[in-house]
């Protein structure tokens, strides 16, 4: 299958997804499973230390093995041209130089590379090579680092601490949440290939082609137009194909110095110290209220991990000027450095963390105060935009989705008396919750291909993760021209489309909706400028008022103007039709501030002697605007909320503090709810459309869907046993060994 196929091998498939029956027969690629000729494998080779440098690294065993075409380090890569100095390598602004480094800053950091003919060659090769280092200490234990480090103003003080000093009601309270792996289905890979000189050809596992492009194109000093990126399935990212990650550049490295195509694919234990993760933090709330339950002020502190090489903030305070009123808030944040990894953005990255605490702490104040959550909550959202700049919101109905979540839930059978509901030896108790996300959009371009069979093709560079991009974009294109789904096909995830943002932070369908719709008014406008030359009536119009069907052009409000597309491609002497359009915020920015949210509620059953957590129920109601694939967005809030139930009760990334690695790096060690773990997920939205936001009145759901799922999980667990657990994951020991406060 070459480079330029269809995105989705022109399936006919109206019902679903459009890529659906391509994923299920096998005939859809995703990067590691495209057959490239004169293609060999490559395979890294880690360092066994987590601090220090390389004195040495042997190869020569490595090189005597059958099909061993070469072993790359930082003794005999080719350079790089962004890494040709230490002042170029901190301008890219990359963070781990891979193969032009002798430093050591994590166990596991790739240090060679061995080419071989074959995958198990290569393999085999890899287990051979040797390294002499140099050691040095190391700080791998977050708990005990994160006390070095002082703490910095996150963010504009709002009001002050004194004000509601003597607050009648005050919550204090710190929390920690150990580091998770994102851990998609599809691991990652690449496949690079040098087509001629200074031209690149990649596929890879990413959520944004013309991010890989830029970023290379940086890196080796050339034109973007001469890197081609193909990213035509991807199995799930989360955030981890976010950015360009050092086998990347290995792979593109390799497939310089052999002059071959070369292919990495990562192994699972490879994906723990490769590809980001989202990082251990600690945070600490006061809160306070007044008697009426108002809440009077805030002070957040928040620490997350990050690497020695590279500081990433992953910005876990931000999200508490987002939600509710706070006439006084002050927040600060700091990063605490470690010889691991550099973690990176995951699914609802900050605001998820960040809405752990804040939640928490919020619901142990309706306790103090003996008030209702879901009435606290209602009390104390916020009216308008509080990053401090006041806008109002363009929509919000937050306090809409609190009060359909309550009702759907059933949360006037919930005891305002911790541990007073059982069922044989099952504690039973309700939980609820809130989330937020600022609603982004980013500039993209789409574009139309039509032939005159009345079929055409809708085409743009941004990815589809999983997320059902490309069917709404299907939805929307059938919506504004009123051609039949059957007769539209989608590509996307090449480089070589239009241009279009990455896929993450809830930003792809806000941003390539604009486009689409552009893309398909542009083409009915057109079509009818060739279609006045036959029929006068087609003159002057506006693309609302034209409507193409499955073989005509029509002006509805006109029944007698119509002209078949076989008459106004004979008419025109037409071949194949191409518009191409871009969309991108205006002034609309500046008038109103843009968010979704969504309220989160749950019942659990807690077993009194195992500590296990049964999620008997949980109910997601969302504002994302329009929602324009009802089962995608569905699966998106119910997905998400799964994701909040392995963050709540089970994911966790184990280190071994002694030697400063990982341990338990494979999916037998590192669980993830499946399953038997969770409920069917009972989701609803509002619905209700946002008319400044993009053209389709979209906004992005793909994270508040987990934003609040892990605090209401801990809040239920609360109302059944009486126990606050303010420590993830929740698991049964802590659950058992908790008291009851």
């Amino acid at each position: 299958m070459s480079m330029s196929e269809s995105y989705y091998l022109k399936q006919q498939d109206t019902e679903g997804r459009v890529e659906a029956r391509a994923k299920v027969t096998g005939k859809g690629k995703y990067a590691a499973e495209y057959t490239v000729d004169n293609l060999c494998h490559g395979v890294l080779v880690g360092s066994t230390i987590p601090s220090g440098r390389i004195i040495a690294i042997d190869t020569e065993q490595a090189r005597q093995v059958t099909g061993v075409i070469d072993c790359l380090s930082h003794q005999n890569r080719p350079l790089i041209p962004g890494f040709s100095s230490a002042e170029k390598i901190k301008e890219s602004g990359f963070g781990l130089p891979i193969f032009h480094t002798d430093k050591i800053h994590f166990k596991g950091q790739p240090i060679a590379l061995v080419i071989a003919e074959t995958l198990e060659e290569a393999l085999y090769a890899a287990a051979l090579v040797k390294a002499e280092y140099e050691e040095a200490e190391f700080d791998i234990d977050f708990d005990k680092k994160r006390q070095e480090i002082a703490l910095q103003e996150s963010g504009k003080e709002r009001g002050t601490l004194e004000a509601w000093k003597q607050a009648k009601h005050v919550v204090e309270q710190s929390y920690s949440i150990k580091a998770e792996v994102h851990h998609p289905m599809e691991m990652h890979a690449t496949i690079a290939a040098w087509t001629a000189e200074g031209h690149l050809e990649l596929h890879d596992k990413n959520q944004g082609v013309n991010n890989v492009q830029q970023v290379l194109a940086g890196l080796y000093q050339i034109p973007k137009e001469q890197i081609h990126v193909v990213s035509e399935y991807v199995g799930g990212g989360f955030g981890s194909g976010l950015r360009v990650w050092p086998h990347v550049l290995a792979a593109t490295m390799a497939a310089k110095q052999v002059n071959r195509p070369v292919k990495i694919v990562l192994t699972r234990p490879q994906m723990f110290v490769s590809t980001g993760y989202r990082p251990a933090s600690w945070q600490r709330i006061r809160i306070g209220a007044d008697e009426q339950g108002r809440l009077l002020g805030i002070h957040h502190q928040a620490m997350n991990g990050t690497s020695t090489y590279e500081n990433f903030n992953e910005g876990i305070t931000r999200v508490t000027r987002l939600i509710y009123d706070f006439p006084n808030l002050k927040a600060e944040s700091a990063t605490v450095p470690l010889h691991m990894n550099t973690p990176t953005w995951m699914r609802g990255p900050g605001d998820c963390t960040g809405d752990f605490a804040v939640e928490s702490a919020i619901d142990e104040l309706c306790y103090t105060m003996q008030k209702d959550p879901v009435q606290i909550r209602l009390d104390n959202i916020a009216s308008v935009n509080h990053p401090d700049n006041k806008l109002p919101w363009s929509t919000h109905f937050l306090k809409e989705c609190v009060t359909q979540g309550a009702k759907m839930i059933g949360w006037e059978k919930r005891s305002s008396q911790p541990r007073s509901r059982t069922d044989g030896d099952w504690h039973v108790g309700y939980g609820m919750a809130v989330g937020m996300w600022n609603a982004s959009r980013g500039k993209a371009s789409a574009a139309i291909r039509m032939t005159g069979d009345g079929h055409m093709v809708v085409q743009t560079a941004m990815t589809d993760i999983g997320t059902g991009t490309g069917t709404g974009m299907l939805n929307i294109a059938h919506d504004v021209t009123g051609i039949p789904k059957h007769q539209i096909h989608i590509e996307l995830g090449n480089s070589n489309l239009p241009p279009a943002p990455s896929q993450g932070g809830s930003t792809g369908m806000s941003s390539v909706s604009g486009a689409v719709v552009a893309v398909s008014n542009a083409l009915k406008l057109q079509l009818a400028q060739y279609a006045a030359k036959s029929n006068p009536g087609f003159n002057g119009v506006s693309a609302d008022e034209v409507m193409l069907s499955a073989d005509s052009i029509t002006l509805p409000d006109k029944a007698n103007v119509r002209i078949a597309y076989t008459d106004l491609w004979a008419n025109n002497l037409l071949g194949q039709i191409h518009v191409e359009a871009t969309s991108e915020p205006g002034e609309e920015r500046k008038k109103y501030a843009f968010c979704s949210s969504a309220a989160h509620f749950c019942q659990v059953r807690v077993h009194q002697k195992t500590g296990k957590v049964k999620i008997d129920r949980m109910v997601c109601v969302a504002d994302g605007g329009t929602v324009i694939n009802q089962r995608a967005a569905a699966n998106q809030m119910s997905g998400a909320a799964v994701g909040g139930i392995g963050m709540a009760l089970m994911e966790e990334q184990f280190v071994e503090h002694k030697l400063g690695g990982l341990i338990a790096d494979d999916l037998a060690g590192y669980h993830f709810p499946v399953n038997a773990d969770a409920p069917i997920v009972e989701v609803a939205f509002i619905g209700k459309p946002d008319p400044n936001i993009n053209p389709s009145g979209a906004k992005g759901l793909g994270e508040v869907g987990i934003i609040g799922t892990a605090a209401a999980i801990s809040n239920a667990i609360y109302n059944a046993t009486g126990k606050r657990l303010r420590d993830l994951p929740m698991t049964p020991d802590k659950v058992l060994l908790a008291t009851p406060s």
